[in-house]
Formats: structure tokens, sequence, C-alpha cells
């Protein structure tokens, strides 16, 4: 029981074992990130497949095991062409109808004996209904009063918004997703409705402060974003100065193939070139926390939740939870979503239940792409001995030069350069094959679902 306790703090201590440079080695020959995606690919499509299942309650929550919450508030004014997220187009009344229905499933969460130590909000535009969204935080931290950080994303526009601070107190971090500051580049993925490159970086720069932390979102890997603008957008979050900051590859996925792959994407042989600009400019005023996040201060929270906790429950339509061994699918039709919570039954539609050897491969991505690889994690945690149980993948690793013995302290790897790309590379296929799952789970919705 105690051992499940600390996995948050075990795996964050990890961090000392990765390695920082002022400038950044050579990253990988191309070969070796194409073999990367084949093995990854071919690991998910044999992994990762859901079943169906009705679920009437979650499991109820392990005495000494940590959870985190996350909520889903799936609308937007507009829908971005690369956005792989689960999204409808906005329209009030459907969205109140969905928010109450979201507080109701906290409730009942809250009735199995959950306590959560951090809320993840996360969209969708979690902003589209400011009152709302403040009455469901209230709430969270009025049922789970262990909840020690709450993360919210939202648009730029909206960092500009009159009620902004209404989430003041309420929101710990504020993730905000700008993208680029080119002005081409947000004209080309239809970002330019939030403002001008230079109108996003002074709502950011006037609001950031409103909260204790800010994070900054940007993407590379667009076509015609050339390692000048890469360069410029660099520069100019870095000006910008906020707590933390996520740079995200772009990802393709079945949903958005047509869409962004033939319009949106640049060739792949440009993400190793492209990831060493921004190791080397980044890194010169901020620590790096995982493959494609970096902060003022170590070990902060960040994106990627998934990294720090071993469980999470998820609410609201289209929401993942990961429990014990198995992960469950909440449905992705507002209907069936409401209907389910107004009968008092929760959502889930789709699980999937993996055995050990698929969750350590699991937790050795998270630990390669958060730069954290730790023999002592798997030991307390999962009662393993790291090198004999995943003997050909850690061996791999290191012939290929992504991680190395750290002479300092046996019970941490150091995460090279190499490691860091190819981690990123990892995490961008998982998260694509869980996107692509999204795709799949959507397409039989009819317009009454939506």
């Amino acid at each position: 029981m105690e051992k499940t306790a600390t996995a948050t703090e075990t795996i964050k201590n990890a961090y000392k074992g990765s390695e920082k440079n002022v400038h950044s080695k050579a990253m990988a020959p191309q070969w070796l990130i194409n073999t990367t995606e084949k093995f990854m690919q071919y690991q998910l499509d044999k992994t990762l497949t859901l079943d169906p299942c009705i679920l009437d309650v979650f499991p109820k929550p392990q005495e000494g095991h940590q959870y985190m919450m996350y909520a889903h508030i799936p609308f937007c004014n507009t829908l971005c062409s690369y956005c792989t997220f689960h999204r409808f187009l906005f329209k009030e009344h459907k969205a109140r109808e969905y928010f109450v229905n979201l507080r109701k499933e906290m409730e009942m969460v809250h009735a199995l004996g959950y306590n959560f130590t951090s809320l993840y909000v996360g969209g969708g535009t979690t902003t589209i209904l400011m009152d709302e969204l403040v009455k469901t935080l209230e709430l969270a931290r009025k049922l789970f009063p262990a909840i020690k950080e709450v993360s919210c994303e939202t648009d730029p526009q909206a960092m500009a918004h009159p009620e902004l601070h209404l989430l003041k107190g309420l929101v710990d971090r504020m993730s905000v997703g700008v993208q680029s500051f080119d002005d081409n580049i947000l004209k080309m993925i239809e970002r330019d409705k939030f403002g001008t490159g230079k109108e996003v970086f002074e709502n950011i720069q006037k609001a950031q402060e409103m909260f204790p932390i800010c994070n900054v979102d940007m993407i590379f890997g667009f076509r015609g974003q050339t390692d000048e603008i890469l360069h410029s957008d660099m520069d100019k979050v870095v000006q910008l100065s906020p707590r933390q900051i996520t740079t995200y590859p772009l990802m393709v996925t079945s949903q958005t193939k047509r869409s962004v792959k033939d319009s949106l994407a640049a060739e792949p042989e440009h993400l190793a070139r492209q990831y060493r600009i921004i190791l080397d400019t980044l890194t010169k005023s901020y620590t790096q926390l995982s493959s494609w996040a970096f902060g003022k201060a170590n070990n902060e929270g960040f994106d990627e939740y998934v990294i720090d906790n071993d469980e999470y429950l998820g609410i609201g339509s289209g929401a993942f939870s990961f429990l014990g061994d198995t992960l469950y699918v909440n449905t992705f039709s507002l209907r069936r979503y409401n209907d389910r919570i107004s009968n008092n039954r929760d959502g889930v539609e789709r699980k999937r239940t993996f055995k050990k050897a698929e969750i350590l491969r699991y937790r050795l991505l998270l630990g390669l792409f958060a730069g954290r690889l730790s023999r002592k994690y798997f030991r307390d945690i999962h009662d393993t001995n790291l090198d004999r149980a995943l003997f050909k993948e850690i061996s791999a690793l290191k012939l290929t030069g992504a991680i190395k013995e750290n002479p300092e302290d046996p019970n941490q790897f150091i995460v090279t350069d190499r490691g860091k790309l190819l981690g990123l590379v990892m995490m961008k296929d998982f998260y694509t094959a869980m996107d692509n799952i999204r795709a799949e789970l959507r397409k039989p919705l009819k317009e009454a679902d939506m």
C-alpha cells in the first residue's frame, strides 16, 4: 500500500538522472527514427485495442493509492483542422447541460470514496463558458480537499477575456495553445482567429501573472516552418518568459491525415533538426522536464500528467481512465453520456486490461520520455528488476545510445539527447495511436449524438 502512495514522488525524484547540455548533441540518423516508429506502431497495433463494455460504476479506490482526476470539456467555437482531440461545435444549451452532468459525475466519483491530488481540465476549449467552469472547479476543490494543483487549458483569445480573473485562485496552472507566433503559420492552421502573433504575445504577457504557472504550448513540424521561423518562435517564447513551455511535434492521425499530411505537415526528415533547434534555444533558460516540456523550476507539474500519475480517473465524454491494470474510455456520444449520468450510471463504454509486461513497457516509455528512467521506481512501485524484466528493451536503448549508466547514481540511467528525441518520437506515436482510437469511436456518431 505504502509503496504505491509514493509513486509520484519517486518518479519526480528520478529527474536528476537526465542529461542537460547548453548545446545538444547530434540527434539521431533518420533510419533510427524510422525504425523506432515502425517498432512502436507494431507494439501499439498489437496491444492498444479496446473491448466493448457497459460499466455501471468505476471500481472503488484502493487504499493507499494516489489518483489524479481528468475532466474533459468537448466544445469549441471553431474546429481546427489539425486538432485530434474529442470536440464538437459549441452550442450553449448543450454545453450547459453537459457541465451539469459533468459535476454530477464528479459527485458520483466522490461517493465511491475517491480523493485526488490534482485535477487536469482539458478540451476542447475549457473556458468556453467561464461561469460553468468556475462552478465545476469550485465543486472539485470542495469535494476533493487533497487537490494540490488544478491545471486548465485555454486559447490565446481567452487570455484577454474580461472574466478571466474569475479563475484566479481556482487554477494553479494555465496552459495556452499558441502553436506559433508567425502570422503565416497561424493563417495556414486557422489560428489567426485568435489574433496575430503580436496580439497573442501581448494577451499572454498581460494575463500570465494571474496564475502561479503559465504554460505556453508550441508546435513544430508544420509545412513552411523554416529554421528561421522556428528560431524566431523559440526566441519570442523565451522573451515572453512563461513558467513553462511545451513544444509538441505535429501529430498526423487517421482523423487528420487528409487535412494535415498533405497541406500542413512538414517532411519527417525535418523533425530531428528542428528538435535540436528547440533544445539549443530553450535549455539556455529552462530546465527540461520531459522530451517536449521545459520549466523554470525542476519537477513542477506539466502537461503530460500520465508521467507523474500511475493512476488517473477521467470524467466527461471521451475521457480516458487508467485504474489498476485497466484502461477505461467514456462514451464519445454526448447524448449517451448525458443519459447515462442522468441515470446515475458512469459513462464507460470501452475498456482494456493489460498484462504486467505491457504496463512495464508503457512505464519504460514514459521514463524515457521524461528523462527520468529509474531502476528504483520499477523496484519500489512495480516490485520489478528493470534490467531483467525488460532486458531486450534496456539493451536496445543502450546500444542505440539513448541511455547510459549514471556513474553518480546506479539507480538512475542518464537519458541522452538522442534518448530524448527517441522518447519524443515514441510518445508522439503513442498519442497518435490514442487519437486514432478517438477517431474510430467518433466515427459512428450521428447528428443526435453531437
